[in-house]
């Protein structure tokens, strides 16, 4: 049976790989199937378990501070409701949508196709609802969410002390769940067991490929729905370079004041302070949080600018017709990809930690410009590469690509 590479194109036969072994183009180096480790049951186990705690987690207390016999309780709700009562919408929402909303729709949406998958039962909307849980994996964050608490937790316990709720240690479960997940699903089996690969095409006759589900259908079905996931059939993204383009100049808009705009500002009797980014990594360095400092470094400022680098290169690599370099031009833009949404650290502390650190003149701490400036840098770029097709890199190659 025939599939196309999603990130070259290549049209290529792959029968079912024996199980421990991993499937890889051999033009691009694109790991197509990895077996060893993948379980249809343990990742249903997995989804399932993350959908059911991610209840308590979102509304049990997820941390609790004191300080001079006040105390302050903070959960995942309330972070998204003091963002929004501050005014600070953009922010509100894109939290709530990362780390509540789209948890809840990908895992429960995943369960129920997995368990679909087991009994053998195949409803129409099975493969459009699958596309969906693949498409919303980079865009449910709960790991993120997770990590961000950690640093925060750190971050705060050096002067105050910080006790871990129930929701909290649920949520810990919740965020090592979905990872888990991640590692165990066998995504090409589930493909398969909604409907499998097409025979591969004559020499002769054009074809083209879903980039979901890479299977490959004859040239003359484009512009019609993907018979297995329901995507519509384009030979290549329409207008990827200029989408691209605009989002990435819009990143480079946001990235500077994202950077040199204070994070949050913290307010204590007869001081008012803010906190950009560069800050926060002091104070871990200060703290002897070496690892935690370079981490964040690495999340917030490191890796926008690089992905904001990286996809002008490949915009202008297309544009330019390069055909240097193409399998390291593919693997940057596949850690583009996955790596985008590891730079909503830095907003997701500022989100955990307002309504925690929240005891009026005492002491209190409120989200700052750069908050929304960050993770609108982070959306832009994450918009970027996924309307961006890789296979237009190839395409300015001397072989001829699907």
């Amino acid at each position: 049976m025939a599939i196309a590479c999603p990130d070259c194109g290549t049209l290529q036969e792959m029968p079912p790989p024996p199980f421990g072994s991993t499937a890889t183009c051999p033009v691009c180096k694109h790991k197509l199937e990895r077996t060893n480790g993948r379980s249809i049951v343990a990742a249903l186990a997995c989804a399932t378990a993350t959908f059911v705690l991610l209840f308590p987690a979102n509304f049990l207390p997820l941390m609790s501070v004191s300080i001079l016999g006040l105390h302050r309780q903070s959960r995942l709700v309330s972070s998204v409701t003091a963002l929004w009562h501050g005014h600070w919408v953009i922010a509100a929402v894109l939290i709530g949508v990362f780390v509540i909303v789209l948890p809840f729709v990908r895992f429960g949406l995943l369960s129920v196709v997995l368990t679909c998958v087991r009994l053998g039962l195949r409803p129409s909307w099975l493969g459009s609802a699958f596309r969906w849980t693949m498409h919303l994996d980079q865009w449910a964050m709960p790991d993120v969410f997770l990590f961000a608490c950690a640093v925060g937790y750190k971050r705060v316990a050096v002067n105050l002390p910080v006790v871990i709720g129930t929701g909290g240690w649920c949520f810990i479960a919740a965020a090592a769940l979905c990872m888990l997940c991640r590692a165990t699903l066998d995504r090409r089996t589930v493909w398969r067991a909604i409907a499998a690969e097409h025979p591969t095409p004559d020499a002769q006759e054009d074809a083209i490929s879903c980039v979901v589900c890479d299977v490959v259908v004859p040239a003359t079905a484009e512009h019609s729905p993907c018979p297995r996931c329901g995507r519509r059939l384009t030979a290549r993204k329409p207008n990827a370079l200029l989408y691209a383009l605009a989002l990435t100049i819009a990143g480079f808009v946001l990235y500077l004041p994202a950077n040199f705009l204070p994070m949050s500002v913290s307010i204590q009797p007869g001081a008012t302070t803010p906190y950009r980014i560069v800050d926060g990594i002091l104070i871990l360095a200060q703290a002897g949080l070496w690892p935690l400092a370079a981490i964040v470094f690495v999340t917030s400022i490191a890796i926008p600018g690089l992905k904001l680098i990286g996809m002008l290169w490949l915009v202008f690599s297309v544009r330019h017709k390069s055909s240097r370099h193409l399998v390291f031009k593919t693997r940057t833009y596949r850690f583009i990809e996955v790596i985008g949404r590891w730079s909503n650290v830095d907003p997701f502390i500022v989100a955990v930690f307002v309504p925690l650190i929240h005891f009026g003149a005492l002491a209190s701490s409120h989200p700052a410009p750069a908050t929304t400036a960050l993770m609108l840098v982070v959306l832009l770029t994450m918009f970027a590469s996924s309307r961006f097709d890789p296979r237009l890199l190839w395409d300015a190659g001397l072989r001829k690509t699907t």
